[in-house]
């Protein structure tokens, strides 16, 4: 409860008692006053509530706020580290794909008559597999 809704409040009440002491007493003016007040304080104190409800709406924005901040660097965080390991497991690819295509090379360069005897049969079969007539 904030400063304009205990007053606002107060007011309306010493407008209701005007009115009724005016009533009461015969006095059209001071029910007139006091029927201004009333109003008046009523206004005051729904100034007030708005007042508190927008300070909860900003204190509640300011928390989703920081709440979605934290929560993005979160999970910044875990792209990251997705990334990083991601990269490092393409290069161990890599390195094992050259490791095993130096031994193919090695192995074919050992092998040479019978690497050139797999490469013509390679040839001949994909010629006879590509001619229109079999």
């Amino acid at each position: 409860m904030n400063r304009d809704q205990i007053e606002g409040g107060l007011r309306n009440l010493r407008g209701r008692g005007r009115t009724a002491l005016g009533a009461v007493t015969g006095r059209p003016r001071q029910q007139i006053d006091g029927a201004v007040d009333q109003v008046a304080g009523a206004l005051q104190h729904g100034y007030g509530r708005a007042r508190e409800t927008a300070d909860g709406l900003h204190r509640d924005g300011t928390q989703f706020i920081d709440e979605a901040r934290t929560r993005g660097r979160a999970i910044a965080g875990d792209v990251q580290d997705r990334a990083e390991d991601l990269h490092r497991r393409g290069l161990d690819y890599r390195d094992e794909a050259v490791r095993r295509g130096r031994d193919v090379v090695a192995r074919a360069d050992d092998n040479r008559g019978t690497t050139l005897l797999m490469v013509a049969a390679a040839a001949f079969a994909t010629g006879w597999l590509m001619r229109r007539t079999r």
